[in-house]
């Protein structure tokens, strides 16, 4: 008779054994979410790309082109058209969840909230002198190249910083209120510049923000599902932040 380890088929499965696959199903578990947070990626900046683009024409047109600029600035009741569909289709796609993740509503909203802000801040630059125009574009653009790599690159979490960000919107706010009750007694440059100084600040760190909101490794992710939000925040910011840059460097047309 041999002499051996005997089995007993009553006895339960090791540790070892009960988890033999399991690391290689949390192995599969995390491609998967690292192939759909890269899809998601991809698919947000796509989009962001395409809002850019047509803001970028509008603006150039109104710009550059002299009837156009002379019709648009002669008729501010187009701008008010489009600040009522900006605040239409914004309030209905970040607080419609459902309306925002139902296709084919979600881009024609989307288009719309395009349109809207893109004439609004082709209203305003058509004021503004062409050369300071193109610098802001410029300024815009190389910011928010830089706030990307950073936000792709750095350990730091600025998702966790949501007090500083909450506190730059307090001085901003008080700044406002300010300068709206200064008006009737007079401009105060120097408040302006400060009141855009912070602005451009706010979102240059809001636009880092959600850039790490997108990427999905830190404190705060935002669901693969809300590619039509998060589109919304990062194209906001970049606005936002052309429109302080504006206000900042640019000068009158003559």
């Amino acid at each position: 008779m041999k002499k051996g380890k005997q089995v007993n088929d009553d006895e339960p499965p090791s540790y070892q054994d009960a988890t033999a696959g399991y690391e290689e199903m949390q192995a599969q578990f995390s491609w998967d979410d690292k192939t759909i947070r890269r899809t998601f990626i991809r698919k947000v900046y796509a989009i962001l790309m395409v809002q850019l683009l047509v803001t970028v024409a509008i603006i150039s047109l109104f710009t550059f082109c002299a009837p156009v600029r002379f019709f648009i600035q002669t008729h501010p009741g187009l701008y008010l058209a489009s600040y009522l569909m900006f605040c239409s289709t914004y309030i209905a796609l970040s607080c419609c969840g459902e309306l925002r993740r139902q296709f084919p509503w979600n881009i024609i909203l989307l288009v719309l909230f395009t349109l809207s802000i893109s004439i609004m801040m082709g209203f305003i630059s058509s004021f503004y002198n062409t050369k300071s125009v193109l610098l802001c574009v410029g300024i815009t653009a190389m910011v928010c190249l830089a706030v990307t790599i950073f936000s792709f690159q750095s350990k730091v979490d600025v998702t966790s910083c949501q007090g500083v960000l909450f506190s730059l919107c307090i001085v901003m706010l008080l700044c406002a209120i300010t300068i709206s009750i200064a008006v009737p007694f007079g401009y105060i440059p120097w408040l302006h510049a400060v009141y855009a100084v912070i602005g451009a600040i706010l979102f240059t760190l809001f636009l880092a923000f959600d850039t790490q909101m997108l990427m999905g490794n830190k404190r705060y992710a935002i669901s693969p599902e809300e590619y039509i939000f998060a589109t919304l925040s990062l194209y906001l910011d970049i606005i936002y932040l052309f429109s302080f840059l504006l206000q900042i460097t640019g000068q009158g047309r003559e």
